[in-house]
């Protein structure tokens, strides 16, 4: 985990990417309780920011966030972990093969 101001990504460092149901164990690991969502090639999301802790493996395709306020991008691809502390304010772009993550939120 990153601590309470910085967001950190972790590149999965494997051969091939984790299967949704290694990502949902890893997280369930964690006492984390993950739910799916996915996007379409080229979706985006405006600025805005959460109130909780957001933890988000990509489980296939790619997704980048864009951290307005620092200045960087932060491209996640299959296997790729976000933690993005709360409060802090992001965009993101999917990736021209659409996007399928795991998210799960800790107060």
């Amino acid at each position: 985990m990153t601590d309470n101001l910085n967001p950190n990504v972790e590149i999965w460092a494997g051969e091939a990417p984790p299967s949704e149901a290694e990502i949902d164990l890893l997280l369930r690991e964690q006492g984390l309780s993950a739910y799916r969502w996915s996007n379409g090639p080229g979706d985006t999301y405006g600025r805005h920011s959460h109130p909780f802790h957001k933890v988000i493996y990509v489980v296939q395709g790619s997704i980048t966030f864009i951290l307005p306020d620092r200045g960087e991008k932060l491209t996640l691809n299959a296997g790729d972990r976000l933690d993005l502390p709360k409060d802090v304010a992001h965009e993101a772009e999917v990736g021209p093969q659409g996007v399928i993550c795991l998210e799960a939120h800790q107060r």
